[in-house]
């Protein structure tokens, strides 16, 4: 084989390394990109976690009431 071929060979050879090196780069960055989103859903997810857990407890307490008034209502009409 003759030297151009070889230097041929070897610029191909420098142009894939080149696209693969590229494709970490990018893949790289998709990576932390969804890393990011990932952090921010876990925040979120967290955040309506803990706004269940308010709701959840007034519920509880609004129903405690409820049953409380119901109570109450059937002392004064057993009373009649």
């Amino acid at each position: 084989m003759n030297l151009t071929v070889e230097l041929e060979k070897f610029a191909k050879l420098e142009e894939k390394i080149k696209v693969i090196v590229n494709e970490k780069v990018s893949l790289k960055k998709q990576i932390k990109t969804l890393e990011d989103t990932l952090k921010s859903k876990e925040a979120e997810i967290e955040k309506l976690n803990g706004k269940i857990k308010v709701l959840d407890e007034e519920r509880n307490s609004v129903r405690a009431r409820v049953d409380s008034l119901l109570d109450l209502i059937a002392d004064v009409d057993s009373a009649k």
